[in-house]
């Protein structure tokens, strides 16, 4: 059977990695376009278009959201998922061309496998035309394939983070799912345990981040992190209503991810609306957005 996200109408997942460079791709490509905001929380993001998904801005839709590896160099993934979509006739009618509108974020997994793997235009091409509405790899698949976390005392004691997805589903046909790449500087938390995090010294333990920070020990933390996500609803929104639904999304972050939103991750969720099912209640959106999206990092490291 198909993976539940695609009840949601017109949206195909496709993804591409590399398993010996650890590195890799995650495309979400929407057929008719959908309304899309951005909020990020870190504080070293790497992103395309982002501004003109701001309220007021120009364009109404987005035709694919990318969540890359490779850190800066993984910008141009999204180059080859505009080549793609050009192809195929999708994108925005300026009157003498379509451009299509492709946005994204990257996360940096450089220190993981090997630093001069990094997803291209044509792993971004291979990502997007492989997209289709069957089936959905977690774990250490696509943007997920280099991802780790708990890594405040560098990479060495590190554990393995990856791409995570959940989908809620409603009566009337309402869905609300998250799509997250964890790749966080802190630990992962399911309620008050560690479930994914850094290390102890003999390597059979966790210890937990954020005691170690306030305990002072002098940190030397790593600053190749970033945690991204993305709430995709069947819901007609508009822009200010997804941005503000990608900004309360972040709390499900912050559940989860502990410390999050840190000087060295980068994290951004996107919302992207299909405009399927009129629903306009921004309470139970943003509540099920938060839960959705805590519960797609759990998924990432324990799939």
């Amino acid at each position: 059977m198909p993976h539940d996200i695609f009840r949601i109408k017109g949206l195909k997942i496709g993804q591409a990695q590399d398993t010996v460079g650890k590195t890799g791709v995650t495309v979400l490509l929407f057929e008719d376009g959908a309304v899309v905001g951005a909020v990020v929380r870190g504080s070293a993001p790497g992103t395309r278009e982002t501004d003109l998904l701001r309220p007021g801005n120009l364009v109404e839709k987005v035709h694919a959201v990318v969540l890359s590896g490779g850190s800066a160099f993984g910008l141009a993934s999204m180059d080859g998922v505009a080549a793609y979509l050009e192809e195929q006739g999708v994108g925005y009618e300026t009157g003498v061309a379509k451009v299509p509108i492709v946005t994204g974020a990257v996360l940096f997994d450089l220190a993981v496998g090997d630093a001069r793997a990094r997803p291209d235009a044509d792993m971004g091409y291979a990502a997007a035309q492989s997209a289709g509405r069957t089936t959905f790899a977690e774990g250490g698949h696509g943007a997920g394939t280099g991802a780790s976390v708990g890594k405040l005392r560098g990479q060495e004691y590190a554990s393995p983070g990856g791409i995570g997805c959940t989908v809620l589903t409603f009566p009337d046909g309402l869905v609300v799912a998250a799509v997250v790449a964890v790749n966080a500087l802190g630990d992962i938390y399911e309620g008050e345990e560690i479930v994914a995090g850094m290390l102890n010294e003999e390597k059979n333990a966790w210890l937990n981040s954020e005691d170690y920070v306030l305990q002072g020990y002098q940190t030397r933390p790593f600053g190749g992190n970033t945690t991204l996500g993305v709430i995709i609803t069947n819901a007609k929104l508009t822009k200010a209503q997804a941005q503000k639904l990608a900004s309360v999304a972040h709390d499900g972050f912050a559940r989860s991810i502990r410390p999050a939103h840190t000087l060295y991750d980068g994290d951004i969720i996107f919302a992207a609306a299909t405009g399927e099912v009129e629903f306009s209640d921004m309470l139970f959106l943003s509540t099920a957005a938060q839960r959705a999206a805590e519960q797609a990092v759990l998924r990432a490291v324990k799939r």
